[in-house]
């Protein structure tokens, strides 16, 4: 392989490296490694759909990220209180989160993220107390929150935070603006990723998944032609202790991680926000994820 090192028109450092069926453009973004294939032999197109893939990235993050000052979210997050202006693509996504919240019967809640506060899944044995449990759900409640047309109000110290989302949603973006350049790529971020064609020598894209249940076993391989693979799982962020492991996948109706949940979930769907949703709900559903799967009528591969 050649690889070539180029600055994307975003300032961004991008690894651009001559594949058998085209190019894999590589950067990071949202906490996580991502790569844009095309199956393209042209650099500059390539380099076109890196350059487009990075500026919409960038966009939704600086305009979502709870960890940015001059977001959205950090503007609904400091009002104290009052009502905060939103566009349509905010109130489009708060919408989408409150659908979640319904289907799931409030274990999808965006809100619940301030439980970081007490749980911190570094792989230590810090587990919080009841009662430190109980002062931050306190806070959490999507059915407290006042969403209309162009504007939302949070209760003073009541939190959101689209990270439940906001990834599949860039994906999916990244892969309609890639579209619109070439016919043929894949977007991957961090595990979760968009196709929208092969190359014509090939029939499909070839995707791995690892299994954090047993670090050296074989990774399953997926075969994807077009749609979308979303992927939910503790392999990174968990507790260990007294031979218990606590899940960072956590149950905001009882602030502790979800009992039986899978190490691993990933399904295949039309695309990712979908795929995300199904997965994480398959999470939040613990011994029942398969079952819940199963009545989904959808392709999924669940590692306990």
């Amino acid at each position: 392989a050649i690889s070539l090192a180029a600055k994307s028109s975003q300032n961004d450092s991008v690894e651009l490296t001559r594949q058998p069926y085209g190019w894999r453009g590589t950067f990071q973004a949202m906490a996580s490694p991502c790569e844009v294939h095309v199956a393209d032999p042209s650099r500059k197109i390539a380099q076109n759909v890196v350059d487009a893939v990075i500026t919409e990235t960038r966009r939704i993050e600086k305009k979502f990220s709870r960890y940015r000052s001059d977001s959205i979210t950090c503007r609904i997050n400091t009002a104290d209180g009052s009502w905060t202006a939103i566009d349509a693509e905010t109130a489009s996504l708060l919408e989408y989160a409150d659908k979640l919240f319904n289907l799931s019967n409030g274990k999808f809640d965006i809100t619940s993220g301030v439980l970081r506060q007490v749980w911190k899944f570094d792989g230590s044995d810090r587990v919080p107390s009841q009662s430190a449990i109980e002062n931050v759900r306190r806070l959490i409640g999507w059915q407290r929150v006042q969403l209309q047309t162009n504007r939302i109000r949070l209760e003073a110290g009541m939190e959101i935070d689209f990270g439940g989302i906001g990834k599949e949603y860039a994906v999916d973006r990244a892969g309609l603006i890639a579209q619109r350049i070439t016919p043929q790529c894949m977007i991957n971020f961090g595990g979760d990723l968009v196709a929208t064609g092969t190359a014509v020598s090939a029939h499909s894209w070839r995707v791995a998944v690892e299994n954090p249940a047993a670090e050296n076993s074989p990774k399953t391989h997926i075969e994807l032609i077009r749609g979308a693979i979303a992927t939910s799982g503790d392999s990174q962020r968990f507790l260990l202790k007294n031979g218990t492991r606590y899940s960072h996948i956590l149950n905001p109706l009882t602030g502790w991680p979800v009992v039986n949940a899978a190490r691993s979930i990933t399904v295949s769907a039309a695309n990712c926000t979908l795929a995300g949703m199904l997965a994480t709900f398959a999470m939040l559903h613990g011994a029942d994820a398969e079952a819940f799967l199963d009545r989904e009528n959808v392709e999924y591969w669940c590692i306990r």
